[in-house]
């Protein structure tokens, strides 16, 4: 692959730069727009590598865009630096070991998705200026992916409006183009609100807003024999109306988090969760008020570039993990259950003899193993303009995702490397983009196929805003 020894040898040079920025988001986990100090890292990083910046994208202050180059197609590449509540723990240690501070951690390995995915965009950059490629490259950087639908957001502003390609990752513990399988989600919030009274003296004055959230609650378990079986419907009680039994609860509130395998169907099914609702409020004379907090699209594939992807996954082959990678990564396992470690088999759809506690092969693109989907907002993207995602190893096998293991291996050695080498991946399949114009002719008409009959409605209603949280005072 002459015309991408360059940039892999790009990536080399500035791994150690990008494996430190890494590292350093992952010892300041920040969740869902509060990503002010991380975000503040990549503007610094895009910034000292000369790239032109744009802050405060979609009027998010935690999001950024650096853009390179002159000319050609614009490629993007997606990347992120939020964290989770509650996976807070010690780098390097097979065993739970929260640190001190607020219980955050970065759970999922967004530190290294967002440091992998700006060092493939500089890397490229560096590229275009060497060979004199006409094209611009872009990187973004998004916050709140876990729950907060920044990407949503950003498509709906128009963020993503002249880009041709966007290109990103996950960290994971396999080597494969990821499938283009995720389900369209929507978090609802349903505010019931009844009157108090004295629970025994004048129990017929009162309105339970509590009998109202579970009666909803019930209404919806029967729904759910009654939808495709791919839909999820999930909930959380938010407010309960408070401690007392014997005071008839004014006020409740619960929510529900609804998914189907098409952005679509999901709106028909939002609507059918709101009915139960508003049948709940009928029921026991009490007012109901919704208010949707955020939704996601499901990804579109692009077969064309999912191909180009695989070929520089064949030609690049597997990340090249040593002994001491082997040795922690069989720690971790060791913490796992059975049916964790079985669980990621069946989702690869590969069986192994004796297989090593780190991937060391790559899953062809069409193999299919046991179907498992979550909710992403690069769905957004991938409506607005043809994506393509990767999946390379950063983890041991039958690692959980939002886990205390997965935080444990963020800043090891094999996380580095995996960082690095999907930086390559993701370099050579922009090259591939910006260097063919056959190939960008497919990707985009095979984009315009799946969109023209139905086009890109953003799931948020337009008059719902980022639920922008405060700068911290020491910042």
């Amino acid at each position: 692959m002459p015309n991408k020894a360059l940039v892999c040898k790009l990536v080399d040079e500035h791994k150690k730069e990008f494996c430190d920025l890494s590292d350093r988001v992952w010892g300041m986990p920040e969740i869902c727009y509060t990503e002010y100090r991380s975000v503040a890292e990549h503007t610094a990083m895009l910034k000292q590598q000369g790239f032109r910046v744009t802050e405060n994208v979609a009027e998010i202050p935690t999001a950024v865009m650096g853009e390179a180059g002159e000319g050609g197609p614009i490629i993007a590449f997606l990347g992120e630096y939020d964290a989770l509540p509650g996976l807070s723990q010690e780098a390097g240690v097979a065993y739970p070991s929260p640190l001190p501070g607020n219980g955050q951690g970065h759970g999922c390995g967004h530190n290294l998705l967002g440091s992998a995915a700006m060092l493939a965009a500089t890397a490229l950059k560096a590229w275009l200026a060497e060979t004199g490629t006409p094209g611009r490259v872009r990187y973004y950087g998004c916050p709140a992916e876990e729950g907060g639908a920044a990407k949503s957001f950003m498509a709906r502003a128009g963020a993503f409006d002249g880009v041709d390609v966007a290109i990103t990752w996950h960290p994971s513990a396999h080597h494969e183009v990821a499938k283009p399988q995720s389900l369209a989600n929507t978090r609802m919030d349903f505010f019931f609100t009844g009157r108090a009274s004295h629970a025994a003296a004048c129990p017929h004055l009162g309105r339970s807003a509590l009998d109202a959230a579970e009666l909803m609650n019930v209404g919806v378990q029967f729904l759910r024999e009654h939808v495709p079986q791919d839909s999820r419907i999930h909930y959380a009680m938010l407010d309960s109306g408070g401690i007392a039994p014997n005071v008839v609860q004014a006020k409740a509130a619960v929510r529900y988090a609804i998914r189907s395998r098409d952005v679509h169907a999901m709106f028909e099914l939002n609507e059918r969760v709101k009915k139960v609702a508003h049948g709940a409020a009928m029921m026991t004379d009490t007012k109901v008020d919704i208010s949707i907090m955020s939704a996601v699209s499901n990804l579109l594939g692009n077969r064309p570039l999912e191909e180009a992807m695989q070929r520089n996954f064949d030609e690049l082959g597997t990340v090249q993990f040593d002994a001491a990678d082997l040795a922690f990564a069989a720690e971790i396992q060791a913490t796992l259950s059975a049916e964790e470690l079985a669980s990621d088999v069946r989702k690869t759809g590969i069986k192994r003899a004796n297989p090593q506690p780190l991937s060391d092969f790559i899953i062809p693109l069409d193999t299919h193993g046991e179907v498992m989907m979550g909710s992403t907002d690069v769905g957004d993207v991938s409506w607005v303009i043809p994506t393509v995602q990767a999946h390379v190893p950063t983890m041991a096998i039958g690692t959980p995702g939002h886990s205390w293991q997965l935080t444990a291996q963020g800043k090891m050695p094999a996380a580095h490397k995996g960082l690095a080498h999907v930086a390559k991946i993701m370099a050579a399949t922009a090259i591939d983009v910006l260097t063919d114009k056959v190939l960008l002719a497919q990707v985009k008409k095979a984009h315009f196929e799946q969109t023209s009959e139905a086009p890109y409605k953003c799931p948020i209603p337009a008059e719902v805003k980022p639920p922008i949280q405060p700068r911290p005072a020491d910042l």
